[in-house]
């Protein structure tokens, strides 16, 4: 009977010892008390002598692009590229962008006219300003190409905001390889740039 009285008393003094250790214990001091700035996204801005534009810092620029989808007529522009990141494990592109371009000798400033497809453009408005809106895709060998042209009526000279998105079909692989792309989180990128474009009016 002793011998049970002495082991209970153990495990009392063992259980008490246990509870004083992490009660009593001091907290561990955190390692690095430095504030952590808030994440945003880094932006730079472009200007020629016709247009400003904001967009994120990860796209490449191209000021010596020319649009080649209408025959012998390249159209000038500057292009924002997305980073490659922005495509890698999806099925986007990642020659897919944003271009700026213009057509001095227009003299009706409508969307349809930056693209070879016979379309109708409509008028649009976003955040309180007026677009000349036309759209087109295409699909070969598996690749789907979808083209969307905001122009602004009335400007000198007619220029108008591509947006230029090349993705591949989902079948072309093997299932897992790659996942669909984040169109919602590529608009808004594209959004973003082209809202932030304001025209420069021309010395005569």
């Amino acid at each position: 009977m002793m011998k049970y009285i002495v082991g209970l008393i153990a495990l009392i003094l063992l259980a008490a010892g246990a509870y004083y250790f992490l009660t009593a214990a001091p907290a561990a001091e955190p390692t690095d008390n430095t504030p952590q700035e808030p994440a945003v996204m880094a932006t730079s801005t472009y200007a020629t002598s016709t247009f400003t534009a904001v967009y994120p810092r990860d796209f490449t620029v191209d000021e010596n692009y020319f649009y080649q989808g209408v025959p012998n007529k390249p159209i000038a522009g500057v292009k924002f590229t997305i980073p490659m990141t922005m495509a890698t494990g999806t099925n986007l592109s990642s020659d897919s962008y944003v271009s700026v371009e213009w057509l001095p000798r227009a003299t009706l400033c409508t969307g349809d006219i930056f693209v070879l497809q016979n379309v109708r453009a409509e008028s649009m408005t976003d955040e309180g300003r007026t677009y000349s809106h036309a759209t087109t895709s295409g699909a070969a060998a598996g690749n789907l190409y979808e083209e969307h042209l905001y122009a602004f009526p009335n400007s000198k000279p007619c220029t108008a905001v591509r947006y230029y998105i090349h993705t591949t079909s989902l079948a072309n692989y093997e299932p897992g390889v790659v996942q669909e792309y984040d169109r919602a989180k590529l608009l808004e990128a594209f959004d973003s740039i082209r809202r932030s474009v304001t025209l420069i009016p021309q010395t005569p």
